[in-house]
């Protein structure tokens, strides 16, 4: 893995965007329970763990009905993963704390090691509610990480969620930077199309849903396996 580049310099970045899940906050079995309740109330049967990590490159509503066993082809796909996408978000978001969403540890102190002048944005492929759940319960007085974020995109929020660039594109918009001035973090092969299309350079980092042997086919720039490679591969130091 390389964890110093160039590419990566900030003094030539204006913008970092994070993806949330799996990339910044350890929210997977949160995801994954929040799943099993609505799939069950459906009368769908149980996923396993790996069906829900390999679902976790779709948006909500596409998850959820490819989970209930339909297909792109069936004509009630939309309908259905419309319906359960909602079940889930209404289920869900409530249930965000620092204990279900928590930020990976290091995270926090990364992010405060960033230089105030880089802006910060957030694209998730969740509903846009959940992000700002999961920024606000991770934000404390010593580390006001929700005051950073000027700029935050979910799935119901954009016009195409990931792969589409839309959201990303939005986020450069909303803070005035071109793409070619960001770098977009995430963990899932989504995050690195997403951002090759946006004309973004992207990192993908090993600790979220997805295995190396993907995210190596993903067209990211760079890939981590832990954050003191992410600061490495963002300049920055550890916060003394």
């Amino acid at each position: 893995m390389t964890t110093n580049s160039n590419e990566f310099d900030l003094n030539n970045v204006k913008a970092i965007l994070f993806d949330i899940d799996g990339t910044l906050a350890d929210s997977w079995k949160l995801g994954f329970d929040a799943t099993q309740v609505v799939l069950e109330s459906n009368g769908v049967g149980k996923i396993t763990e790996e069906e829900y990590h390999q679902g976790c490159i779709y948006a909500t509503p596409e998850r959820l009905a490819r989970h209930a066993g339909l297909s792109p082809s069936d004509p009630t796909f939309d309908e259905v993963g419309e319906k359960l996408g909602k079940e889930f978000d209404d289920h869900y978001v409530g249930l965000v704390s620092t204990d279900t969403a928590g930020f990976y540890d290091g995270i926090g102190d990364c992010l405060d090691s960033i230089p105030s002048t880089i802006k910060f944005g957030a694209l998730t492929n969740a509903c846009v509610g959940y992000a700002y759940a999961v920024l606000k319960c991770n934000s404390n007085e010593k580390n006001n990480i929700y005051d950073r974020f000027e700029s935050i995109k979910g799935a119901d929020n954009v016009p195409m969620p990931k792969p589409a660039p839309d959201g990303l594109l939005a986020i450069c918009a909303e803070l005035s930077v071109k793409p070619e001035e960001c770098v977009y973090v995430g963990d899932s092969p989504t995050d690195g199309k997403a951002a090759e299309c946006a004309g973004m350079p992207s990192i993908g980092v090993l600790w979220g849903s997805h295995d190396e042997e993907s995210l190596k086919k993903a067209p990211f720039k760079r890939l981590c396996k832990n954050i003191d490679e992410l600061r490495g591969l963002l300049g920055v130091v550890p916060v003394l």
